[in-house]
């Protein structure tokens, strides 16, 4: 399928209509310009016209302006599903569960920070593993390992390494309900034991970032959300690592087993493969995938928990002194019952969001009442080389399920970029632009250079002008650890 399939509705919004393509139920719909449109590969179009024929969607499949294409749905996708009648789809999240993003303020400025960048970045290299399979500081097993399945980033928490109010700016307050230990196989659990705490690799980054002047684009909602000119910032990408891989691993595989013999169900892709919601193999995958989301969060408040405990040891002062308090966690990969609005009245809905963002707008329900006036802060993450974006919530992404972008989404593949770019080189490249990087892989870094993703200016331009987010500032990178 290509473009030539595609009406456009505006200037923002195309559509693949329902008959374009035998057995979908529902129009497939891409928020995007006329330039990111043409930059999206083929692959897009055809499985964003797939997951409509997901039985129990509802109104349209959407795929956001940072699309590209994945595994099942396209990175990007969004489908909601009527639970009662419908499926839920382990394609539909991904293989990292929960991968989200939490962004960090601080009271320091970019004088303070940027002469000890390379210290900084150094010492939390050192004390924040990543990389390939690289370990956390803490191990989790046994009745361990289930506590915090359970409760999440809660768990940091109640062992003295976050506070409550961290639990307040997170999305599900950090903990999601609905989790079930004992549908999680001995093999997530080995996997994932002592992964816990670790920024693992491939686009995960931690950050250090600054709010240049002239990047503050919404003064009210910024102060609101605690977003200063000439202030720094911290923002960590990372996900339930090897824990949530093997889950989505594990499920895939048992539906493919059961999705037809046992249910009568059929995709045209096998990556699509699928369960209905209510049976024991859709209730069973959800609650590991539950699991696995809450893992996802207490990996990252721990990793945020060393961070602040590095920036107190450098600056010689508590955390809270320096003003470190979290802004917001947002999640990626996932898929949850929400109420929202679908079919023309508001009902409980099963929005699966694969590289997509949920952006509440104002005065909606599960918002921080310090946000509840601005809409929900949306935390969406560009190239290492170009910087990234605090935006709000809009009440035009009722549409859109109340979703928008996740980051500025790739054009080249890994592979694609390791033959283009040199890990060494780009490093060298960057620190000379007064970006300090730190790499436990060279021919990783090359795969993330910024050239190997879209335009995350036109993509957030995008999302705005088609009424999914309002963008609120722009982070500029300061220093950078990759896995």
């Amino acid at each position: 399928m290509n473009t030539a399939s595609l009406t456009k509705i505006n200037d923002y919004l195309y559509e693949i209509p329902r008959g374009a393509k035998s057995g979908m139920r529902v129009p497939a719909r891409i928020y995007a310009d006329e330039a990111l449109i043409a930059g999206m590969d083929a692959a897009v179009f055809d499985q964003v016209a797939n997951v409509a024929m997901l039985p129990g969607i509802m109104d349209a499949a959407l795929c956001m302006p940072d699309g590209h294409s994945g595994y099942g749905f396209p990175i990007g996708g969004v489908a909601a599903i009527d639970p009662k009648e419908g499926v839920i789809s382990p394609g539909g999240i991904g293989f990292d569960i929960n991968c989200g993003i939490r962004l960090v303020a601080t009271a320091l400025t970019v004088e303070e920070v940027r002469p000890r960048i390379r210290e900084i970045v150094d010492m939390l290299y050192a004390h924040v593993p990543s990389g390939v399979g690289e370990g956390g500081a803490h191990v989790f097993k046994g009745a361990r390992l289930d506590e915090a399945m359970i409760k999440g980033a809660h768990w940091a928490v109640e062992n003295g390494m976050g506070t409550r109010e961290d639990l307040e700016y997170c999305e599900e307050n950090g903990r999601m309900g609905g989790a079930d230990p004992d549908a999680v196989s001995n093999r997530a659990r080995e996997r994932g034991k002592n992964q816990v705490g670790s920024l693992g690799s491939g686009n995960h980054f931690l950050e250090i970032q600054a709010a240049l002047p002239g990047d503050i684009y919404d003064a009210k909602t910024a102060a609101g959300y605690g977003i200063e000119a000439g202030k720094v910032y911290v923002m960590i990408h990372s996900g339930s690592r090897a824990f949530g891989h093997q889950v989505a691993t594990d499920y895939l595989q048992k539906f493919l087993s059961v999705m037809g013999p046992r249910y009568g169900l059929s995709m045209p892709d096998r990556e699509l493969a699928c369960a209905p919601f209510q049976s024991p193999e859709g209730q069973a995958y959800f609650g590991a995938m539950n699991c696995a989301i809450n893992i996802a969060f207490l990996n990252r408040q721990l990793i945020m928990h060393g961070v602040r405990e590095v920036f107190s040891r450098v600056f010689g002062s508590s955390w809270e002194k320096l003003g470190m308090r979290l802004v917001y966690d947002v999640c990626h990969n996932t898929a949850k019952l929400e109420k929202l609005s679908a079919g023309g009245r508001e009902r409980t809905l099963l929005v699966h969001r694969k590289g997509a963002t949920r952006a509440y707008a104002p005065g909606m329900r599960d918002i921080p009442s310090r946000y509840a006036k601005l809409g929900q802060p949306v935390i969406i993450g560009g190239s290492m080389e170009s910087g990234s974006y605090v935006c709000a919530g809009l009440p035009g992404a009722r549409e859109a399920f109340y979703t928008t972008v996740h980051g500025s989404g790739r054009v080249l593949s890994r592979t694609q970029a390791r033959k283009r770019f040199r890990g060494g080189e780009l490093r060298s490249a960057m620190e000379a632009r007064g970006i300090y990087v730190q790499t436990s892989s060279y021919p990783g870094l090359a795969e993330e250079a910024g050239a190997a993703y879209k335009d995350v200016d036109q993509v957030v331009n995008a999302a705005h002008r088609a009424g999914l987010a309002m963008p609120v500032a722009r982070l500029s990178p300061l220093g950078n650890i990759k896995g």
